[in-house]
């Protein structure tokens, strides 16, 4: 294939099912192909209904592809085609793969919206684009946005976030700054992943100057292994114990949009537990389809689709 056709972007997300009936199917493939049994199905079913019936993941993601290929557009008319893939559920990152080189892509580009790279995550998604571009031939390079926790859009984005938020909160109130958990064999092996959310929440901290933060972990899988600690519920227990702690802004730092992990785990399950202990909560905005987040984004596409 030459290269002189348009640079194919792959924006990649996790997935989400889109209608009720297609929760069995992506809970299994959530599972490695491991069929739910009927209680986490039922939990889950649960957990969306919680949140009006389904997760608006899918709808955002396309809102914030939309606005990647709009930026792009403006900075190089013509050059890209952007493409969604997603992790589990249709269409999956293999699909846009498939699409793009149809269409006469030159080279392929990945764009994981995650800002946290970690080998079981972001590594994953980009390992699978890039195993389907080699399947499919043609000689098309292939580059990634390998990980992008640093970007100084993003980290003022969520320091304005963090100071509107603290705005109507007690001032004993103690940010934290949360993630996905992963399991602790991940980072046990070696895997950056931990330290790279701290990076972030400390950059953030400084900026803003906060004298009251911490790092805790959230929407660990249910499976008997160990997983990356302290939990959210946890620290929000211990902070309440201290009885020096009158409220909690937690800054989801490791998610660019409302989607289940948001929605349920912070603004019900977690708002839930921190009034039972008496404590003052509220969560800041994620970047959803911020115009400057995503074109900041784009603009590390184009420097790495190159001349």
């Amino acid at each position: 294939m030459s290269d002189a056709g348009p640079v194919g972007v792959v924006v990649m997300a996790y997935g989400t099912p889109r209608r009720p009936e297609d929760v069995d199917a992506y809970y299994t493939h959530v599972r490695r192909g491991r069929p739910p049994s009927a209680e986490l199905l039922d939990d889950l079913a649960r957990r969306y209904a919680a949140i009006g019936g389904g997760s608006p993941l899918a709808r955002l993601t396309e809102a914030q592809a939309a606005a990647v290929a709009g930026a792009l557009e403006v900075r190089a008319p013509g050059r890209f085609r952007v493409e969604v893939g997603y992790k589990h559920a249709p269409p999956f990152v293999e699909d846009a793969v498939e699409r793009l080189l149809a269409a006469g892509a030159g080279r392929l580009v990945g764009l994981v919206l995650a800002p946290h790279y970690s080998a079981a995550s972001v590594g994953e998604y980009l390992g699978r684009l890039r195993a389907r571009a080699g399947e499919l031939g043609g000689g098309a390079p292939v580059a990634a946005v390998e990980g992008w926790h640093l970007e100084p859009t993003y980290l003022a984005f969520l320091a304005h976030q963090v100071r509107r938020g603290l705005e109507g909160l007690p001032a004993a109130t103690t940010v934290l700054f949360t993630a996905h958990s992963l399991p602790r064999r991940v980072v046990a092996a070696g895997d950056g992943y931990a330290d790279r959310v701290r990076e972030t929440a400390a950059a953030v901290a400084a900026e803003v100057g906060l004298a009251r933060w911490a790092v805790a972990w959230q929407s660990a899988g249910r499976t008997p292994e160990p997983w990356l600690g302290p939990d959210l519920l946890t620290v929000l227990a211990d902070l309440a114990g201290t009885g020096g702690v009158e409220g909690v802004l937690v800054c989801p730092c490791g998610f660019v949009s409302d989607h289940l992990e948001v929605l349920y785990d912070l603004d019900i399950e977690a708002r839930a537990r921190a009034d039972e202990l008496g404590l003052a909560f509220a969560r800041t905005a994620v970047p959803n389809d911020d115009t400057r987040v995503l074109g900041a984004l784009a603009d590390r596409l184009v420097a790495l689709a190159g001349d």
